[in-house]
């Protein structure tokens, strides 16, 4: 049996973790300058200790000395005389620096087809009217397999559809000029953002997040300091990956430790830009993602930010200072005092309003399920730096990792934006209004309007002196051979989160 991972002490009892329990997800709230980061470094190193991955975002830039021995500062030593700790064996742990742009980490990448409708919409801040259009487009290119791995290939699709909207329009349904428009130009807002840096091959293998060092499990820590500018960019990526775990791994059942914890720090900016449709997926992306051995902590400063349903599948909770300024705030404070597990020796509502820094009000769950009697506690000192590392020790940090160079040359093979650019030089370009282009449409049979450009784009056509012209299916063919075990190579269907109709992916 694993032993119980301590987090904290009161002068008379250890208040530990079961690893067992982590499957049963957790929160971390409080005010900002509560202790809430220290708490997230002490839960990384517990669980790594163990040989548990971690994944966490990294939004103030100081969780990157996790990789080396702490020290015993002032405030540390303070911590360690008021609970009267021996001293700790001082180490670091073995880190994984990741970087959606591409400048304090290895790249994260993620494919248009692989991310989906759903979430882009998310991410574009489309309206419902757009929300439909887009997923017109990913129908299009799911029925005639064409690869969407980048906002290039988005963008190409988005104008084969609006220069032929007449044809699309009986088969797919209506198709608004100005939703193309809008669509596009939204597009452009994500990549000055850095959206054409996150979107393309070679994608996130979610195996990469779930490796061990001499027994100890990796701290993935994604640079978020910059990326925070971006809060949709952000969490619509932090939810992608959630899915692509839930999608990847195999179902396991009740473990003795998770395979892995995900930390989804700023939560409030998942769930306060998320429509009703997609906060019903998050719901149930939590509720599953256990049977799959990971364990999810949401941190944020106020349990009013995570929606209700949500909220009671987090078992674990670590409930640092809050402050009771205006309404909403004091109404948090009745709701949290409500819903831990009362404590007849503390009166839980007030010492929320009392509790120092580094101090909370901890319920972890017991050996069957049942949350814990809420005690005022002192969270334990982390053994690795508290703060950042200096920039060359990231520099080394990256050179030296388990994926290093595996993801740093960015792939841009043949996709809808190759294909759909060929079509172009042919007898047939998109958009062509030409003589030439209307006499071979009336050689044609009234009958096969779309279906006879589509024949010719996806089976390919002969020229007039007999000249083949490569369809999609073939061109399709010839680059799915070249890249033979890519993920992308398979048929093109989405997942839970990612998914026109929520069908697993085969």
């Amino acid at each position: 049996m694993i032993e119980p991972l301590i987090i904290a002490k009161t002068s008379k009892t250890d208040l530990a973790l079961l690893p067992a329990m982590a499957t049963r997800h957790g929160c971390i709230t409080g005010a900002t300058g509560t202790g809430k980061t220290v708490t997230l470094q002490k839960l990384a190193e517990c669980f790594s200790s163990i040989g548990v991955p971690v994944f966490m975002a990294d939004v103030k830039g100081d969780l990157t000395g996790i990789c080396k021995p702490g020290s015993l500062s002032g405030k540390i030593k303070a911590r360690v005389d008021l609970l009267k700790l021996d001293l700790p064996e001082w180490q670091g742990f073995p880190v994984t620096l990741w970087d959606v742009l591409q400048e304090s980490g290895h790249p994260l990448r993620a494919t248009i087809s692989d991310m989906g409708p759903l979430l882009l919409a998310r991410l574009l801040n489309l309206n419902e009217t757009q929300e439909g259009v887009l997923a017109l487009v990913f129908k299009v290119a799911d029925d005639h397999g064409l690869l969407l791995l980048d906002l290039k290939d988005l963008r190409a699709l988005l104008q084969f559809v609006g220069d032929n909207a007449d044809k699309f329009r009986t088969q797919y349904g209506n198709v608004s000029s100005a939703s193309i428009g809008a669509i596009q130009r939204s597009l452009l807002q994500i990549e000055k953002q850095g959206g054409d840096k996150f979107f393309g091959e070679p994608m996130l293998n979610i195996e990469d997040l779930m490796q061990t060092i001499d027994g100890k499990g990796v701290i993935n820590i994604l640079a978020a300091d910059k990326l925070l500018n971006s809060p949709r960019l952000y969490s619509t990526y932090l939810l992608w990956m959630l899915s692509e775990l839930y999608e990847n791994l195999p179902e396991t059942g009740d473990r003795e430790k998770p395979k892995l914890v995900f930390f989804f720090d700023e939560a409030h900016l998942l769930f306060s830009m998320a429509s009703p449709a997609l906060l019903e997926k998050i719901e149930q992306v939590v509720r599953l993602i256990r049977s799959k051995g990971v364990g999810v902590f949401f941190v944020t400063q106020n349990p009013f930010d995570i929606p209700e349903k949500v909220l009671t599948q987090l078992g674990n909770r670590v409930q640092h200072a809050l402050r009771a300024f205006t309404p909403r705030d004091q109404k948090a404070v009745n709701s949290i005092a409500e819903t831990m597990r009362p404590n007849p020796k503390l009166n839980v509502k007030q010492a929320i309003l009392e509790l120092s820094v580094g101090e909370a009000l901890i319920s972890f769950l017991d050996s069957d399920g049942s949350p814990s009697i809420t005690e005022r506690a002192f969270i334990v000192p982390p053994v690795s730096q508290i703060g950042p590392i200096m920039p060359e020790e990231r520099k080394q940090l990256i050179r030296s990792s388990l994926v290093a160079g595996v993801y740093e040359q960015e792939i841009d093979r043949e996709s809808a934006f190759e294909l759909l650019q060929a079509r172009t030089g042919t007898e047939k370009p998109l958009g062509d209004s030409s003589q030439t282009k209307n006499q071979e449409n009336l050689q044609k049979p009234a009958s096969e309007g779309i279906l006879g450009d589509l024949s010719d784009l996806l089976l390919g056509s002969s020229g007039k002196r007999g000249g083949r012209r490569e369809g999609v299916i073939d061109a399709f063919a010839k680059s799915a051979a070249r890249s033979v075990g890519s993920s992308i190579a398979r048929e093109i269907t989405r997942g839970l989160l990612g998914s026109l109709l929520g069908q697993k992916r085969r």
